[in-house]
């Protein structure tokens, strides 16, 4: 009985996998196309209509473009290229292009084209679903992000003071191509906006003002490459909150019937730093009226329903400063930092929780496959936003999986698998990593989907190879305490 018990435990300890040739996994979504140095978009198509819409209303720029192109070729074309300068292409994150009446179509294929490292110019291509026949139209709703494009100035504020951002652009939306008519928005938190840049020309001066919004144009034609500098200065009360890395790990358990979570962060307020030291009287004082401030208070981490047993660590230790609200219709985890994570300040730290793996995984009615189906990025849901620099998403399958694939809209620029090793295991459990970089929050919930096969021999692995060793152990034991090893006298 003792034996059986014991090997009932080494069950519930089974998790991930042997590892898989590299060519089961999909090719990441984002490469990079080599092109000779002297490359220049050809000029096949011209832009009919384009707006331009730049939403400062979170802590990072938002922009989107919607944008009639017309095929002014004599041959069908598929490529269309959008330019961004050396700065931009290192902080973009998360572009997308999709037909813009077709809502429910899937993504266009789109990556960076490297050509000339030394030129300030470089390009997006985008390849079309259809090719486009001469003379024919076709409207792209383009979306991006920029990292770290925000700057508060003054740079130094009091710990009461209200904050300003700058943000710098283009009045003409950059092209590589004619743009016929086009108009630019900006969309602010607020009304408040001391300081912006006067541009002449179009119908009237612009910028036009509507409440929070600003619209530059509309403009008339203007030549490839146009760019006319516009800076705007607003209030932005709220954090400025970067990831510069996070770890997510996500551990399958088939013995246990559990899916395991994990999160590291390393985590940085990029808003105003302070001017004087950080007062705890006068924050505490605030606190009775919760004015608007640039620091960090909470972070709110909406889970799936079922999640259970979260935890909340930091370099110190367990941080008991935590909510967490659990019921039938939804599962919120809610923490508090040690200490106001001010502009400047940075705060590690890691949280988890528990899952039901029956959610989230099933088994293929045919053959030895499964599949799992979890979000890609599960961190906080701020109404200030946040940006992910760097993320590591690692899936560890059970040991003795086999034949991995995945699949997600997140754009990648890695992948890999390799083997991780932890208590008990014998050959290892096979790790799926994935690299992202320049991810918004807008990407919380997209779906990554694993599909693998899991032998039973595989599942039987593990408990076989620890009753052989117990068995092992026990007739060692025997053999050697049948040996003679007594001293006699010779009669």
């Amino acid at each position: 009985m003792r034996l059986l018990a014991v090997g009932a435990a080494v069950f519930s300890f089974a998790s991930t996998a042997l590892c898989a040739e590299k060519g089961n996994l999909t090719k990441p979504l984002a490469s990079r196309l080599i092109l000779p140095s002297t490359f220049k978009p050809a000029q096949n198509f011209k832009n009919v209509n384009l707006v331009h819409i730049i939403n400062l209303e979170k802590s990072y720029p938002k922009e989107q473009i919607n944008v009639v192109i017309e095929n002014i070729a004599s041959t069908s074309q598929d490529e269309y290229f959008i330019p961004f300068t050396s700065q931009q292409m290192a902080t973009i994150g998360g572009l997308e292009v999709k037909d813009k009446k077709n809502p429910d179509g899937g993504l266009f294929e789109a990556g960076a084209v490297e050509f000339d490292p030394e030129s300030d110019t470089q390009f997006y291509r985008v390849r079309l679903e259809q090719p486009l026949a001469p003379k024919a139209q076709q409207t792209l709703g383009i979306t991006f992000s920029y990292l770290s494009a925000l700057h508060p100035l003054p740079k130094n504020i009091g710990q009461q003071e209200t904050q300003f951002l700058v943000y710098e652009f283009s009045a003409y939306c950059p092209s590589a191509y004619v743009t016929l008519k086009q108009k630019t928005e900006v969309k602010f938190p607020s009304g408040n906006v001391p300081e912006y840049t006067i541009v002449a020309g179009g119908d009237a001066e612009s910028p036009q003002k509507a409440g929070s919004k600003f619209t530059y144009g509309s403009f008339g034609e203007v030549p490839a490459g146009a760019f006319e500098p516009v800076k705007v200065r607003y209030e932005f009360t709220k954090p400025l909150i970067h990831v510069s890395r996070l770890e997510r790990d996500i551990e399958v358990s088939h013995w246990g019937g559990n899916l395991a979570f994990e999160e590291r962060y390393t985590l940085h307020n990029h808003a105003a730093n302070l001017t004087k030291q950080f007062d705890r009287v006068q924050w505490a004082s605030q606190q009775y009226y919760n004015p608007p401030s640039t620091a960090i208070k909470e972070l709110k981490f909406p889970l799936k329903v079922g999640s259970l047993d979260p935890y909340f660590t930091d370099v110190i230790g367990n941080v008991s400063t935590s909510r967490f609200r659990s019921n039938k219709r939804e599962a919120n985890l809610e923490i508090k930092p040690r200490y106001p994570v001010f502009g400047g300040w940075n705060y590690p730290f890691r949280v988890g929780w528990n899952a039901d793996l029956k959610k989230f995984l099933r088994k293929l009615k045919t053959g030895q496959g499964y599949v799992l189906n979890v979000p890609f990025l599960e961190g906080p849901k701020q109404s200030e936003g946040m940006v992910y620099e760097h993320i590591e998403l690692r899936v560890i399958l059970p040991e003795g999986a086999v034949n991995v694939k995945y699949s997600t809209t997140v754009p990648l620029v890695s992948e890999e698998i390799s083997l991780h090793r932890t208590f008990m295991d014998t050959t290892g459990r096979t790790a799926l990593t994935l690299t992202a970089i320049n991810i918004v929050d807008d990407f919380r919930d997209r779906e990554l989907i694993v599909t693998y096969d899991y032998p039973l021999l595989a599942g039987l692995r593990k408990p076989l190879v620890i009753f052989a060793t117990i068995f092992g152990l026990f007739v060692a034991t025997w053999a050697i305490g049948s040996i003679d090893v007594g001293i006699k006298g010779k009669k």
